[in-house]
């Protein structure tokens, strides 16, 4: 434990984590949820993390998808999570004893409205939602609610062809507006889709687009994006109809900015140029309209998005509240190496990797915070930063000092920024209890402060454990992050 450099946190400031229904929740046969994109996707057993990454990238097939519907063979880990359905009563309480004042969660979209296009929503599944909100709220925990978090109804995938198609825009806006029509007395803040440029890395999470399913995939990955944020710009625009202050709609980047990888003028120019195709998503949601570095990019390449007049008026109309960031590494651009597309990076020579090649770099969560701050001057959230490692117990106790080293150095970075002026509102640590990751399906890529007894292929008690990193981020929060 040492004094925080930086101790410039605001006395109201959110201490808390994050996580996702679709790796935490389970209970996929219960209560008539639907399967969604992340439940069809299983357990790749036997393969380096390196390619478990790559074939992520990768995506699948429309064929494979169905297959893996159909599969009783293979497991799929996010179908079953850490069964935080059954178990949320007791994990909150761990949280709240840990003193977090935020806990940011979804709602599974594939569990209130099973198929997308549902004519009315699954009562039940918002009952339990109320439930597992008013928990939080019993605790003083403040409720951060991403409304899809990789959990798009996987018939929308097959008979719509995911977020390219203009008909899946009404089926998202009527989730929304359910959404905040039953909880939008005791939520405040929404994040309406998680890391919304990570279509560049992870389409068929993001955007529920299958590898085959277009010709021109870039168009159609950008016309999915479109068609996100004109939905979050009318889910806005209904907000602001409701006449509730206290709500606030917000959009969400995974960070990608980028640093050159020397001081020579083609390394920085296209730099510069990367940069801006990350900061595309946040243009057009803060500012309202289409700069026109995208409007050259998407011409160059012949990518012709639908977009409609009333689109327009819509997101001019409709800014964002504020600016969820996800940080956990930084890369450089190389003008040798590198191209003049999304995305197209390489490591950064300088810093230490994670076992699955996500460089630390804490300086760097500085520079973003600076960065987007400088540009917008919107209130931002740290919704997730955190680092994944293999945990090992011993006598039925995880020592884990790697964990909160790395997320002491990185809260001394949001301190900095803070006393440099940004309003940074809240910082969630990814995967408080350990949940099945994302990007690779293990369970053995653990992020929690709580050690979950289940291992990649689903065996194990379940059972919560405390690892030292637990007591060390309580006294992070009760000091109001002046101990790290």
């Amino acid at each position: 434990m040492k004094d925080n450099k930086y101790p410039y946190f605001p006395n109201n400031f959110l201490w808390g984590g994050a996580q996702a229904a679709s790796q935490a929740d389970g209970a996929y046969k219960e209560d008539g949820k639907g399967l969604n994109s992340s439940d069809v996707q299983p357990y790749l057993k036997g393969l380096s993390n390196d390619k478990i990454q790559e074939l992520e990238t990768e995506g699948m097939t429309l064929a494979q998808v169905k297959e893996n519907i159909k599969d009783t063979t293979d497991y799929f880990p996010k179908r079953f999570g850490i069964d935080f359905y059954h178990t949320y009563p007791e994990d909150i309480k761990l949280l709240a004893d840990m003193g977090f004042k935020t806990f940011r969660t979804s709602l599974d979209w594939s569990r209130i409205f099973p198929n997308g296009d549902d004519a009315e929503p699954n009562k039940s599944a918002l009952e339990h939602y109320d439930k597992m909100i008013d928990c939080m709220l019993s605790y003083g925990i403040e409720p951060i609610i991403t409304m899809n978090h990789y959990e798009t109804p996987i018939n929308i995938t097959i008979e719509y062809g995911g977020w390219p198609n203009r008909k899946v825009i009404p089926m998202f806006e009527k989730f929304g507006k359910t959404l905040l029509d039953w909880f939008g007395k005791k939520v405040k803040y929404w994040i309406v889709v998680n890391q919304i440029n990570m279509v560049q890395i992870e389409p068929f999470l993001s955007v529920g687009v299958c590898s085959d399913q277009y010709e021109n995939e870039e168009e159609a990955l950008y016309q999915a994006v479109h068609n996100q944020m004109v939905a979050a710009a009318w889910i806005k625009q209904y907000a602001k109809s409701l006449n509730n202050p206290d709500i606030h709609i917000g959009t969400m980047v995974a960070d990608g900015t980028a640093y050159p990888a020397s001081c020579k003028p083609d390394d920085v120019i296209l730099t510069m140029r990367q940069n801006r195709l990350q900061y595309f998503f946040t243009d057009v949601q803060f500012r309202g309209y289409y700069p026109e570095y995208a409007k050259n990019y998407f011409a160059e390449r012949g990518d012709k998005l639908d977009i409609e007049n009333d689109d327009m008026e819509l997101l001019a109309n409709n800014h964002m509240d504020f600016l969820a960031i996800s940080y956990y590494y930084s890369k450089v651009v190389d003008s040798t190496k590198n191209e003049y597309r999304p995305s197209d990076t390489t490591k950064n020579p300088y810093l230490k990797e994670s076992p699955w090649g996500w460089a630390v770099d804490p300086q760097g969560l500085y520079n973003t915070l600076s960065q987007y701050w400088d540009r917008y001057q919107k209130p931002i959230i740290i919704a997730e930063n955190g680092i994944g490692m293999y945990d090992k117990v011993e006598d039925g106790k995880i020592h884990d000092p790697y964990r909160s080293e790395y997320i002491s150095a990185h809260v001394e970075q949001v301190g900095r920024a803070i006393h440099d002026g940004a309003k940074v509102i809240a910082y969630c640590a990814w995967g408080p209890i350990d949940i099945v990751s994302c990007s690779s399906q293990q369970m053995s890529k653990r992020y929690g402060f709580i050690y979950v007894d289940k291992d990649d292929e689903g065996n194990g008690s379940g059972r919560r454990l405390l690892k030292d990193s637990y007591y060390w981020y309580k006294n992070v929060i009760s000091s109001n992050g002046k101990e790290i």
